[in-house]
C-alpha cells in the first residue's frame, strides 16, 4: 500500500474544515453505536461469548499453518482451487492471469477490504478488464472515484443529498434525494452487470478449515449474486480470516452483525463450499446454480510478519468496524484522513504492522487512547496497548518528531535527579504563571501551540505539590 503524500496532521484539518462530512458521520455512526449497544444487550451471555471468540482467534492463530493446509486441502477436495500470494502484487498477478486465461472482459465484485488492500480494481482496469462494484456504498464510491471511508459503509462520508447528486450525474436519473429511488436505480444499473460478467470477484469474511467453506457477510443480495451468477468465482481471502470448525463460525456470526450493524444476523449470510456440482452420470441431474470453477486467493501481503510479533494480537480482527463508531478521532476526521484503507484504531494498528512504521508512524497518535474500542471489540483486542506499541517502534524507529524527542531527552533529564526537578518546576512557574490569565494560558508558540489552538492550558501552581505536602505536614 503506497503511503499518502501530504502528512496525516494535514489531511485531518482538511476533514475537520469540512461541514458535510459532519453531517454524514452523525447520522451513520450514532445509527451504528446505539444499534449495536441495543444488540449486544439483547444476547444472553454475551461477555462470555466474546471471551470465547477471543480464545478461538487467539487458537487458531497460534496453529495458523496448520489450518491453512486443512483449509486449502477442504476446498480443493471440494472442486475448488486453492492459490498462495505473498504479497499484493502476486495476488493480483494471479487474479489477473485467471482472467485472462478465460477471456474475462467484465467482472462484477462484492464488497472486499482485501481487494481494497490490493488495488485490484486498478490492477484489472490497467489490463484492459471493465470492473464495477456491486456493493451499494461501494458502487456509489466508485462512481465518484474515490475509496472507502468505513470498512462497513464505505460511502458513510457522503450525505444522501450527494448521493443524489452523484447517481443524477453518472447515470442520468432524475434528481433525487429519496433513498429508495436511488437504490432502484442503482439496482437496475447494476442488473445488466450482473447477468453479464464473466468473473465474480468476492471477499471472504470467515474460512472453515475443517470444510472448506466461504462464509460471505452481506445485507444486499449482489454478494449471492456475484458469486453465483458468472462461471467464474474468484474469492480473495486473508490468511488469518479462519476459524477451525463450524461450531466456531456460529459463535463469530453471533457477534460480528451485532458488532458491525446491529443486527442479531446480517440479511445474507451465504455458505460457499466449492463451485457447482456436476452430475456424476450423464443421465443424472446436477446442480443448476453457481459457478463453473472456484478459485481461493489467500494473501498473506505482511500478515505472516505480525505473527509472534508485539502486535499480533490485531490479526483476531473480525472486520465489524465497531471501534470506528466509539472512537472520537474517527467521529471527527472519517476514514480518507487516515490515509489507509483501514481506518479507525484497528486501521491505526494494522496498517503500519502490515505495511511498515516508517511510513506510518503517525497513525499509531491518531488515537485518544480512551480505551472505548478495547470496550466494544467482540473478540476482546487491547487496542490502547497495540497502538502504545507502535509508538514505542516508531520512537525507536526515529519517526518521533525532532522537539519531541528533544522535550523527552530534557524531561527524563529533569526528572531523574530531585534537585533538577525542583529547579524545572520553579522555572515552569516563572514562566508560565506571568503569561497566564485566571490561571489558563489561551496562546503558546509551536510546536505547544498544537495545544492552545484548541484548547487553553492551565498555568503551572504557584506552589508544587511537594511543599503544599511539606507545609500540610
Amino acid at each position: 500500500m503506497i503511503p499518502p503524500r501530504v502528512p496525516f496532521r494535514q489531511r485531518a484539518a482538511q476533514a475537520l474544515a469540512d461541514p458535510a462530512l459532519r453531517v454524514a458521520l452523525d447520522r451513520a455512526v450514532d445509527h451504528f453505536t446505539t444499534g449495536r449497544a441495543r444488540a449486544m444487550a439483547s444476547l444472553p451471555g454475551a461477555d462470555a461469548l466474546r471471551d470465547h471468540a477471543c480464545r478461538v482467534r487467539a487458537h487458531t492463530l497460534s496453529r495458523l499453518d496448520h489450518y491453512l493446509a486443512q483449509f486449502a486441502e477442504a476446498v480443493e477436495a471440494a472442486g475448488g482451487r486453492v492459490h498462495w500470494a505473498r504479497d499484493a502484487a502476486e495476488a493480483n498477478q494471479i487474479v489477473l492471469d485467471l482472467a485472462r486465461s478465460q477471456g474475462v472482459k467484465l467482472v462484477v465484485k462484492s464488497k472486499s477490504m482485501v481487494s481494497e488492500e490490493m488495488g485490484l480494481n486498478h490492477a484489472l482496469e490497467a489490463a484492459g478488464v471493465e470492473v464495477v462494484e456491486s456493493d451499494l456504498g461501494e458502487y456509489i464510491i466508485q462512481l465518484a472515484g474515490e475509496t472507502p471511508s468505513h470498512i462497513i459503509a464505505p460511502a458513510v462520508h457522503k450525505t444522501k443529498e450527494q448521493v443524489g447528486q452523484l447517481l443524477h450525474e453518472k447515470l442520468g436519473i432524475p434528481l433525487t434525494h429519496d433513498p429508495v429511488e436511488m437504490t432502484a436505480a442503482a439496482r437496475a444499473a447494476l442488473r445488466r452487470v450482473f447477468l453479464s460478467a464473466d468473473m465474480g470477484v468476492s471477499g471472504v469474511n470467515f474460512g472453515v478449515a475443517q470444510t472448506g467453506t466461504l462464509c460471505l457477510v452481506t445485507n444486499e443480495g449482489n454478494g449471492r449474486m456475484t458469486t453465483t451468477l458468472p462461471r467464474l468465482h474468484v474469492a480473495v481471502m486473508g490468511i488469518e480470516r479462519l476459524v477451525p470448525t463450524l461450531d466456531d463460525l456460529s459463535v463469530m456470526l453471533q457477534l460480528l452483525a451485532r458488532s458491525a450493524t446491529g443486527q442479531k444476523l446480517s440479511v445474507y449470510t451465504s455458505l460457499l463450499t466449492g463451485p457447482r456440482r456436476r452430475p456424476i452420470d450423464p443421465g443424472q441431474p446436477g446442480e443448476p446454480d453457481g459457478p463453473d470453477e472456484l478459485h481461493v486467493v489467500l494473501v498473506d501481503n505482511g500478515r505472516s510478519r505480525i505473527l509472534g510479533s508485539r502486535v499480533a494480537e490485531i490479526l483476531y480482527c473480525i472486520r465489524c468496524g465497531a471501534c470506528l463508531g466509539v472512537c472520537p478521532v474517527y467521529r471527527q476526521i472519517g476514514g480518507h484522513a487516515y490515509g489507509s484503507v483501514y481506518p479507525g484504531p484497528m486501521g491505526s494498528v494494522v496498517t503500519p504492522a502490515m505495511f511498515g512504521i516508517e511510513d506510518w508512524a503517525d497513525l499509531p497518535h491518531a488515537s485518544s487512547l480512551c480505551a472505548a474500542c478495547r470496550d466494544v471489540c467482540p473478540v476482546r483486542i487491547d487496542l490502547p496497548q497495540l497502538l502504545l506499541n507502535l509508538r514505542d517502534e516508531a520512537t525507536r524507529a526515529g519517526k518521533s518528531p525532532r522537539w519531541l524527542r528533544w522535550g523527552i531527552r530534557a524531561y527524563r533529564i529533569a526528572a531523574t535527579s530531585p534537585t533538577r526537578f525542583r529547579l524545572a518546576s520553579r522555572l515552569a512557574t516563572w514562566l508560565t504563571r506571568p503569561i497566564a490569565r485566571r490561571g489558563w494560558i489561551r496562546r503558546l508558540p509551536p510546536p505547544l501551540s498544537a495545544w492552545t489552538d484548541y484548547r487553553d492550558f492551565p498555568a503551572f501552581a504557584a506552589k508544587t505539590f511537594s511543599q503544599q505536602w511539606r507545609d500540610r505536614r
